[in-house]
């Protein structure tokens, strides 16, 4: 009998109303998974998440594979989900893309659709997995400021996994460091100064500035995932 790869252990944590909560920790850490635990996408083999009765959840996933030989413009793609608020369209400049092809867009365009189509029920949580992978310097830059002038329009939270550290350290509220269970949480002053983040980031302070890092530990990593979210 196979046995079952143990994925994620030990996570607890809560997301607290009006606050952006950012994920960090190396590819492979189990990053994506907790997010769609999170979601009730994948169900944890043990443990629980609770979430506000009546919470709207906005989800902007990295990627949607989309069959490339489907003829599908924005408006239409959008249009499959519901319906996104004019300003929301305004902000995003997505109103300018419209009647484009999906299929044309450039990797920080189709962000900004992904993006608008997250805000379709106006969110009291938005979800984003890795929101600006695939973008330049000054498309994250860019993304980052949308995001942070939505929460203030829609007063919701926020939860992103990013590997933009510079991000991470100066505009976030409370981080996460994940490697197949936490590593260490807190402000963002707190988790750079802690032993756990200088072993996997190094001093880095920016992105492209990452050091290699090798986690090792004697116990087994299973899904037990018990997230509250009674404070959103």
């Amino acid at each position: 009998m196979q046995q079952k790869k143990i994925i994620l252990k030990d996570i607890s944590f809560s997301v607290r109303s009006n606050e952006i909560q950012t994920l960090i920790g190396p590819n492979g850490a189990g990053k994506s998974t907790l997010i769609k635990v999170m979601l009730g996408l994948l169900k944890p083999s043990s443990g629980s998440v609770t979430q506000r009765n009546g919470i709207k959840i906005g989800y902007m996933p990295q990627k949607i594979n989309i069959n490339p030989y489907l003829p599908l413009d924005v408006e239409s793609f959008l249009a499959l989900y519901g319906m996104v608020e004019k300003e929301f369209l305004t902000l995003l400049k997505v109103d300018q893309l419209l009647k484009s092809s999906v299929h044309d867009l450039s990797g920080g365009e189709w962000q900004r659709v992904l993006f608008a189509r997250a805000l379709i029920n106006k969110p009291d949580l938005l979800v984003l997995d890795e929101p600006t992978q695939g973008v330049d310097f000054t498309g994250q830059q860019d993304f980052f400021k949308l995001m942070l002038s939505l929460k203030k329009t829609l007063k919701c939270s926020i939860f992103l996994i990013s590997h933009d550290l510079h991000y991470v350290l100066s505009a976030t509220d409370q981080v996460l460091c994940l490697n197949g269970h936490i590593c260490c949480a807190g402000l963002p002053h707190d988790v750079k100064n802690h032993q756990e983040y200088k072993k996997m980031f190094g001093h880095a302070q920016h992105p492209f500035d990452i050091v290699p890092y090798h986690h090792s530990h004697d116990h087994c990593h299973d899904l037990s995932c018990e997230h509250d979210h009674q404070d959103i």
